[in-house]
């Protein structure tokens, strides 16, 4: 076949009429990248070739091999995502040099130029898929088949985690299974003789895996943006890019440093199983997923394969397990899925880590109070002189001296906006990711960094009484932590009065309650934030539960800031207890 805009992938057709026969259930995030495949292949701008696919399969069949030195068989599923990422293609507008002739001299001319579509391919999928494999086959074809130059990167939370994408490589390298990887590990008649370099074409060198024919290298990097940016990558691997506790955009510093270097055909193959890690870089990468596969954000460039359970219920079906892992019975069994969900039961300390890497259900919705959904901000909202109920939860240590407005908009919604202050030296002190996002709640406004290396809770009070008249606030009740709020509390009543001034105790007994209430507001959607602070705290919140039930507001790490929930379940209990004078 030839390029054409109207044949369906032969892989794709296949797993499609699989589904629709009922063979193998699907949730809604692959349904939805199905349905972007049906638009592409609708759409006459883009064309499909099968030689693409077919060349990659037949390398890696024949030429390719296991880490134990078996024969490699590409998995169905392998097949399904390098076709997606490898075989469409759309033609793009381009200047060419035309050479001189008898008749004119060389001049450049626009003329259509036919490049691969895709350039990122993002692969969310359960432990055990065998995705770094996946990977490995990726960079290899490239690395042997293309006849460019090309720098190829692996990268990933641990060395040991990148060194997977290269072992089956180092592997096919020493057996030379197939005809194309004997000529480039033989040697060369010429030259027997001699450094290595000379004398073979292909090996695995201090550097990484370097073809001396093309040039083109293979290395691990660190998974960090200072170790990636500005490489000029043709093909780049990011492997658990959610499971890592980093809170850097690698993905998008390799895209930049491709893109700057004026390479069109570049690929990076972004795989993981789901994350663990909240507010980072990994929850912005996958709420920019969902609006492309619900069609929000035309992306025709990225490839998004997402397995995962529709419903947690679904743990007990086996049925459904091949929603999240769709090569189950193949890479990993039944009966050790099946051993997992028997210890999860049991073991209620495994429960977190099996929900997320064996069904692909974000640990988030099971240890952190809030689901990553209930941290999406809301659309910008103003509630200029609008009456509220102020929580506070001050520090004058590292963490935030927190105030969160909360105000009662009818309808059981709920507006929300905060404000917290640190110090310079608190600034200083962070790590470089850290202190960028730091910088950006500045820039947002919800954060103030004041002079010194203790805050000075008279400045603050300064200040925030300059915000609220700023914004016309009118606070009819306040909700505080008696902790560290003695002299804050003491001249709020002075100029304000007393009434509607409200101690929130802390602990489990008191925290339950309005803990429990929230959270169904969150549920709802009706805490209607609009900042980035607020996504952040609410991110970072998890409870702890005493025997009987009851919960308590805690962080996980102490870099994980939580102050401006705990302001927020202050001004809740203020609220609740003045409620008649809001009406």
């Amino acid at each position: 076949m030839v390029l054409s805009n109207t044949a369906t992938p032969k892989y794709y057709k296949a797993f499609r009429d699989q589904v629709l026969r009922g063979e193998i259930p699907v949730n809604r995030e692959i349904s939805m990248e199905m349905n972007r495949i049906e638009n592409l292949i609708a759409d006459k701008r883009y064309y499909y070739d099968d030689r693409a696919i077919d060349g990659y399969i037949a390398f890696c069949e024949k030429e390719l091999t296991l880490t134990d030195g078996s024969d490699l068989y590409l998995l169905d599923s392998f097949k399904l995502w390098a076709e997606s990422a490898l075989a469409w293609f759309h033609f793009v507008d381009k200047d060419v040099y035309v050479p001189k002739t008898d008749y004119q001299d060389g001049h450049f001319e626009k003329r259509p130029v036919c490049e691969r579509l895709r350039t990122k391919q993002y692969l969310i999928v359960a432990r055990g898929a065998a995705k770094s494999m996946y990977a490995s086959t990726i960079q290899n074809y490239f690395l042997n088949v293309d006849t460019s130059t090309t720098h190829q990167v692996t990268t990933a939370p641990t060395m040991r985690q990148a060194e997977e994408v290269l072992s089956p490589i180092r592997t096919s390298i020493t057996r030379s299974k197939g005809p194309l990887f004997k000529f480039l590990t033989a040697g060369s008649l010429q030259n027997t003789t001699g450094s290595k370099a000379n004398r073979v074409k292909l090996a695995s060198t201090k550097k990484g895996i370097e073809n001396f024919l093309t040039g083109s290298i293979l290395e691990i990097r660190p998974m960090s943006v200072d170790r990636l940016q500005g490489l000029r990558c043709k093909i780049a691997s990011v492997d658990e890019w959610l499971s890592g506790d980093t809170r850097e955009d690698v993905v998008g510093a390799l895209e930049q440093g491709a893109a700057k270097g004026g390479i069109d055909d570049y690929l990076i193959l972004a795989i993981s199983s789901e994350g663990t890690v909240r507010n980072g870089a990994g929850d912005t990468i996958k709420l920019e997923l969902m609006d492309i596969l619900k069609g929000k954000m035309d992306a025709p460039h990225v490839s998004i394969w997402y397995y995962r359970l529709d419903d947690i219920k679904e743990v007990a079906d086996p049925n459904m397990w091949l929603k999240a892992q769709p090569n189950l019975g193949k890479t990993v069994s039944y009966e050790t899925y099946r051993r997992d969900v028997e210890r999860a039961e049991n073991q209620p300390a495994t429960r977190n880590d099996i929900v997320a890497k064996r069904f692909g259900i974000p640990l988030e919705g099971f240890s952190y109070f809030f689901t990553y959904e209930e941290t999406i901000p809301h659309r910008p909202r103003s509630f200029w002189k609008l009456p509220c109920s102020m929580g506070m939860d001050l520090s004058q240590g590292d963490d935030f001296c927190a105030f969160t407005f909360l105000f009662p908009l009818g309808y059981g919604n709920f507006g929300v906006k905060t404000r917290s202050y640190i110090t310079e030296r608190t600034l200083f002190k962070l790590p470089a990711a850290a202190r960028q996002k730091y910088e950006d709640f500045r820039r947002e406004g919800s954060l103030v960094v004041m002079d010194g290396d203790i805050l000075d809770m008279m400045d603050v009070y300064d200040d925030l009484e300059t915000h609220i008249d700023k914004e016309q606030y009118e606070v009819v009740c306040v909700g505080f932590d008696p902790y560290n709020s003695k002299e804050f509390i003491s001249r709020w009543c002075i100029e304000n009065g007393e009434h509607g001034v409200e101690k929130v105790i802390q602990g489990v007994r008191t925290e339950s309650v309005p803990l429990g209430e929230l959270k169904i507001l969150a549920e709802e959607r009706k805490l209607l934030f609009d900042q980035e602070l607020m996504k952040y705290a609410m991110g970072n919140a998890i409870t702890i539960e005493d025997t009987n039930g009851n919960r308590k507001l805690l962080k996980k790490r102490h870099e994980e800031k939580i102050d401006n929930v705990a302001a927020l379940m202050d001004g809740w209990v203020a609220y609740k207890l003045n409620r008649e004078a809001f009406d």
